[in-house]
């Protein structure tokens, strides 16, 4: 079935009361049948529900649409964005290891790279966005993967995705990407051989900006990559945290199965079942959006481009762009609703932004509402002068997240507010 059939019927077998809409679970545990029930669910001997923060009715159906949405096997979805990138990288590393990164990355996952997990002994090492080979050089036998964004936040760049794919399959090593602002209906990761993608689903999933949601979602196969592989030992070593259970052994997607088991289980970042639901609403309706968000965010483009007050315009699909001929080969129907240009310096931005009337002041993305956010002083602002420049980010940048409302009166406040 089609992507958008799936996002609206898949993952969700009506029960007795046979509705329509995903019933909200909203409950933090479960009873068992019986005392041998109970240990049968603990033993995973069977399958069934036991407690919210390791699984959930309304969760459990957002994760398999997701999931099949996506064209991937299996899914976790969790409390936020970050906590899915956390889960992901930690599932593969532990103290010594590293991974690789490009180094056009969101300010969050930049800080978590480089502060969070140096002190849980992971290295980050991070490569030239548009020099993708270099990328192989910082390879070593410690590296456990290979991490991307599809559609870079805030500098909306597209990376040769083909290339890092390559590479990760010559070492044997794990590609992951942040597929948050394309979305599964611009870019189709495991079509193009990556192995895990994570989300930010308060995004452009949710829609309206209602709820906090991450998810991880995993690629059909995995589980022969990641067996006898050296590099993953973990996953075919008895984890004696739960029986001395070996997850390439099981019948079951071994990565979104190990996160659940025991990053999940010991850490906890897991969704509100409200907030999931919240999400399987939004779901039902993204492909649509994601269009529309496309089309008018392209329109805005052309028109600024055109701004003499405008210095420097970032769409990945307005010609002449960097980016374009990647954006051509890897996106489809449309490069989201992210829009970055530059006016020269932080007073002007300041001003631009302050001018403006329909756009909001938010550090968000992938609402119905449009919204404006200066990254140096916001969502980057940690950083030092030299990361901000590796990370795209200049005191003149204005980012974008182009909203639903008419395209004309979003140029008109532009305009106005450049003026």
């Amino acid at each position: 079935m089609d992507a958008k059939t799936l996002a609206i019927h898949a993952g969700y077998d009506k029960d007795s009361q046979l509705t329509m809409a995903v019933p909200l679970y909203q409950t933090t545990a479960f009873e068992f049948k019986s005392t041998e029930h109970g240990a049968d669910l603990f033993a995973l001997r069977q399958l069934g529900n036991i407690y919210t923060r390791l699984s959930n009715p309304t969760t459990d159906v957002l994760e398999k649409r997701f999931a099949q949405v996506e064209g991937g096997n299996a899914a976790l979805a969790t409390a936020s964005g970050m906590s899915a990138i956390f889960y992901a990288i930690v599932n593969v590393c532990e103290p010594g290891d590293n991974i690789i990164a490009a180094d056009k990355l969101y300010g969050g996952t930049y800080n978590q790279f480089v502060h969070t997990l140096k002190r849980f002994g992971i290295e980050v090492r991070f490569f030239d966005t548009f020099n993708v080979s270099s990328a192989e050089d910082l390879v070593d036998d410690k590296t456990k993967a290979i991490f991307f964004e599809s559609i870079t936040n805030p500098s909306i760049d597209v990376i040769d995705i083909e290339s890092i794919v390559n590479i990760a399959k010559k070492h044997n090593i794990m590609s992951m990407v942040d597929n948050t602002v394309a979305t599964p209906y611009l870019f189709r990761p495991f079509d193009w051989g990556i192995d895990i993608s994570v989300h930010s689903t308060s995004k452009y999933v949710t829609g309206q900006g209602l709820a906090m949601g991450g998810i991880i979602v995993e690629r059909n196969g995995l589980n022969d990559f990641l067996k006898s592989n050296p590099r993953y030992a973990h996953f075919n070593e008895p984890d004696m945290s739960y029986h001395g259970l070996v997850y390439t052994d099981l019948d079951f997607p071994a990565f979104c199965l190990r996160a659940r088991l025991g990053l999940m289980r010991d850490l906890g970042a897991v969704p509100a079942p409200f907030n999931s639901w919240l999400l399987i609403q939004g779901l039902e309706t993204l492909s649509l959006r994601i269009k529309e968000h496309s089309k008018s965010t392209l329109k805005i483009a052309q028109v600024l481009k055109t701004n003499a007050n405008v210095k420097e315009i970032k769409y990945p699909l307005l010609e002449g762009d960097k980016n374009y001929d990647n954006a051509v080969k890897y996106l489809k129907d449309g490069a989201s609703g992210l829009l970055s240009f530059d006016v020269g310096s932080f007073d002007k931005a300041k001003s631009v932004i302050d001018k403006l009337e329909i756009f909001s002041l938010v550090t968000n993305i992938g609402d119905t509402k449009s919204i404006v956010t200066h990254s140096a002083s916001t969502t980057h602002q940690q950083l030092s002068n030299e990361d901000l420049l590796a990370c795209g980010v200049t005191p003149g940048l204005i980012r974008l997240s182009v909203g639903l409302e008419d395209v004309d009166d979003l140029i008109n406040d532009l305009q106005n507010a450049l003026a």
